[in-house]
């Protein structure tokens, strides 16, 4: 069983996009959705999620105080501490097999620590133009994006410096040799993936774009205007430390 952790601030109506595009997508992986309710402002949402949980279609875990990201994200992770996780962002939709394809890619080699799909915005994994946040073209949705990138790139796996966390497929092994995100530093978030993935990357891991497959990612709904700011101070710690 794969879990798969949605952190969840604001914005009710692309949170239950996100889930029910989990739920509804093909897929021959068992896996479990874990959503962390932190501390929302919004009691439709909170309601909604809760709905969620009382059907079993996801385990909901609700912060009584806003924790931030990292960690909510982290205890996601530990919840269940034999299984591999993808950490998805509330603000993305999924194609089918899409849980497959990235289990494929972590699989593809021993030392494979993370897998990040192709997305509109996902930094060095945006399409059509990278490190921009590239909207969907006129005509198109997520789904005949994905078919493009399956039908372009079947099984191509390449290798990245560091893991986008929009998306983000984490292998249990890594976790448990390098630990959880450092909530510390990087406190409500930005940053945490890349500090994870450099300490993986010194002792031999290696992270890895899944080429055949689409994420849509609407992109920074919880931080809104905060976001370049957090970035900057992120960047910082990182040149800092690396």
């Amino acid at each position: 069983v794969v879990d798969v952790i949605i952190p969840v601030y604001k914005s009710k109506e692309e949170t239950i996009k996100c889930i029910e595009s989990v739920l509804s997508a093909k897929t021959n992986i068992k896996y479990e959705i874990i959503v962390i309710d932190d501390c929302s402002p919004e009691q439709d949402l909170t309601e909604a999620l809760r709905k969620y949980a009382m059907e079993q279609k996801i385990t909901l875990i609700e912060n009584e105080e806003n924790l931030g990201f990292v960690k909510s994200v982290n205890l996601g992770m530990k919840l269940h501490k034999n299984r591999d996780v993808v950490l998805l962002n509330s603000d993305t939709l999924v194609p089918d097999y899409w849980l497959d394809r990235l289990k494929i890619a972590a699989y593809s080699s021993k030392n494979v620590a993370t897998v990040t799909p192709m997305s509109n915005r996902a930094t060095i994994l945006s399409i059509p133009k990278p490190n921009f946040d590239n909207e969907i073209p006129s005509g198109f949705d997520y789904k005949k994006l994905d078919a493009i990138c399956q039908e372009v790139n079947k099984g191509t796996v390449v290798d990245i410096p560091t893991a986008v966390g929009f998306c983000m497929y984490i292998k249990r092994e890594c976790l448990n040799e390098i630990g959880y995100f450092d909530e510390e530093r990087f406190d409500k978030g930005y940053g945490e993936e890349n500090d994870f993935c450099l300490k993986a990357s010194s002792v031999g891991w290696r992270h890895v774009a899944c080429l055949d497959l689409f994420v849509e990612h609407h992109g920074s709904l919880s931080f809104g205007t905060e976001k370049p700011e957090r970035v900057k101070k992120a960047l910082q710690i990182i040149n800092n430390l690396y």
